[in-house]
């Protein structure tokens, strides 16, 4: 089953095919992809590795993690699922409340 790695830190100049390059010394590559800004289109500084194997993602981290790239010394971790220990509070966009804008106030 493959695994995931989080690659912080990058330099916005890193792109996929450097992100593979890379983290074939350590092991097979199921995918590498550098997280872009939707509007911008420009990184966003951060992004994830497939590896095939845990064995693979464990030496990625130790041989890659504080390594230099393109200036850079990134940060190589097991990536996490995106729901946090406290729920998905931090991102859930907010409750009601206010105003309401557009309807009839009394």
């Amino acid at each position: 089953m493959p695994s995931k790695l989080y690659v912080g830190n990058l330099a916005y100049s890193v792109s996929n095919d450097d992100l593979h390059e890379l983290f074939s010394q350590a092991g097979q590559v199921q995918s590498a992809t550098v997280i872009m800004d939707k509007f911008s289109g420009q990184s966003k500084g951060f992004g994830f590795v497939e590896m095939t194997t845990a064995e693979e993602v464990a030496q990625a981290i130790r041989q890659l993690n504080d390594t230099d790239l393109k200036g850079r010394n990134i940060k190589v971790n097991e990536a996490r699922p995106r729901e946090s220990s406290f729920g998905n509070r931090d991102r859930s966009g907010g409750g009601g409340g206010g105003a309401g804008r557009g309807r009839n106030r009394w």
